[in-house]
């Protein structure tokens, strides 16, 4: 990787965008690594948090619809006005979301985990409310804080080192989740408590979300203090623009009737992927609890053993997702389909191995397999899709495609209100709906049209 980053570069850049050292690519993902740590924990903790509090099993779609549909407003809304956006104060572009975002993430983290210690009683309305909230507020600005990263990437790196710069954001994201997922395992090792009063949530869960704000803290502060973003002429003339194009107003709807082929098919298979993975983080700790740990009593400590367990697990998939994420960085351009298609099919594998095996130590097989379709799912779609844009509306673009992720998350709570009692009730049953998902997503691979720029 050559050449330091400059507005002035002069060598002669490769589709307008010049070769960046990978030390700068580094710094424009690395806040990546706290955002995902927050986004994990939220997934990892939130059915374990609110069966805790005394959620009913049939209602947890409710919690789960929330954060997917406050993704689904603000992303393509922080894409739009960042694009539109320049405070160098403030670090330019899109670095001023970030910095709202994190600021209002870690003030969330510190208040969720605490839902159950306010005095509200377990079961009680309050608490659940207070809980659903919190996490509908940790989701919006985490995607607040989520989506620079994204387009920075769009925005400043050139074609040739995008995969590359996609492949290190992965690394960082599951890097971020490992983290995440082992905090309340490790905390328990050294001795804070792993259960609670009934209703409160226990300190090793407290305290995992008080560490992941830190790292949010840290990491977010040196991607803003570190990276230099294009202003608005340097931009205009790298993606070989007009600077009022990024200002031109466009309604949503006009830009989706003008979205390049990738967009949609890519969105297919996304809506299939993701429809998968919620099942996975709102039925894994109850799947567990009962077919390893015979138990369906939020309370009992041994719910909480499998809560933890799955946070190993969690990590798992994430170690399985870092050597895939590399495994998949060297395959050819076109063989990327297969990749894609080969890695959600074995994906597809794990879902469905987790309904039927009740051994702690067998999951961990089930999860490097779930862990091979989460690498795939991070790494190609948006490369795919930013090589089929221009920079014009690059960030608004980048907040529509975002509606593939969170409107397959809503589907799914919204179905699961019928599918889980339909499925007698039994959480490991969802896998099985899970695994049938992800495999239709494997299939839709085969209509993704790809854009090359030579």
């Amino acid at each position: 990787m050559s050449t330091h980053h400059h507005a002035d570069v002069d060598e002669k850049p490769t589709k307008g965008l010049p070769t960046l050292a990978s030390s700068k690519i580094w710094m424009i993902n690395f806040g990546f690594l706290g955002v995902q740590t927050a986004f994990t924990l939220q997934s990892s903790q939130m059915s374990r948090i609110f069966q805790t509090l005394g959620a009913d099993p049939n209602n947890l779609g409710w919690f789960f619809i929330l954060p997917p549909l406050a993704g689904l407003i603000v992303q393509p809304l922080v894409g739009k006005y960042s694009d539109k956006t320049w405070l160098p104060k403030l670090g330019g572009r899109r670095l001023p979301y970030l910095l709202l975002g994190a600021i209002v993430a870690v003030i969330v983290m510190m208040l969720l985990p605490n839902s159950g210690s306010f005095g509200f009683g377990y079961g009680s309305l309050a608490a659940l409310w207070f809980g659903a909230i919190t996490v509908a507020l940790l989701d919006l600005s985490s995607n607040v804080a989520m989506q620079p990263f994204k387009m920075m990437v769009g925005d400043m790196v050139n074609d040739d080192q995008k995969s590359y710069a996609y492949g290190i954001q992965s690394f960082l994201s599951n890097t971020g989740a490992v983290l995440a997922a082992i905090f309340p395992f490790l905390l328990t090792l050294f001795g804070v408590s792993n259960t609670a009063a009934k209703g409160v949530v226990p300190n090793s869960v407290v305290w995992a979300f008080y560490i992941g704000a830190a790292l949010l803290v840290l990491t977010s502060a040196l991607t803003i203090t570190k990276v230099k973003e294009y202003d608005p002429d340097t931009y205009a003339l790298y993606h070989g623009i007009a600077v009022e194009d990024n200002e031109e107003s466009e309604s949503f709807v006009k830009l989706l009737k003008k979205a390049p082929k990738a967009f949609w098919t890519v969105s297919l298979v996304q809506l299939f992927c993701w429809f998968g993975f919620q099942y996975l983080w709102t039925y894994s700790t109850g799947t567990i609890a009962e077919n390893v740990w015979h138990t369906t009593d939020a309370t009992s400590a041994g719910y909480q053993a499998a809560g933890n367990w799955y946070g190993i697990l969690a990590a798992v998939q994430s170690i399985a997702a870092v050597v895939w994420s590399y495994v998949l960085a060297k395959i050819p351009n076109q063989y990327h389909k297969a990749g894609y298609a080969g890695s959600l099919f074995l994906g597809a594998i794990g879902f469905a191995s987790i309904f039927m095996i009740h051994s702690k130590t067998a999951l961990i097989f089930s999860f490097i397999l779930v862990g091979i379709a989460w690498a795939a799912m991070n790494t190609y779609p948006l490369t795919i899709v930013t090589n089929a844009l221009s920079g014009k509306r690059m960030g608004t673009y980048l907040g529509l495609f975002n509606g593939c992720i969170c409107l397959p998350q809503i589907i799914a709570s919204v179905l699961s209100f019928s599918l889980y009692p339909a499925l007698g009730g039994v959480q490991g049953h969802m896998f099985i709906v899970a695994a049938l998902a992800i495999l239709l997503g494997a299939l839709s691979v085969g209509f993704i049209k790809e854009t090359y720029q030579e």
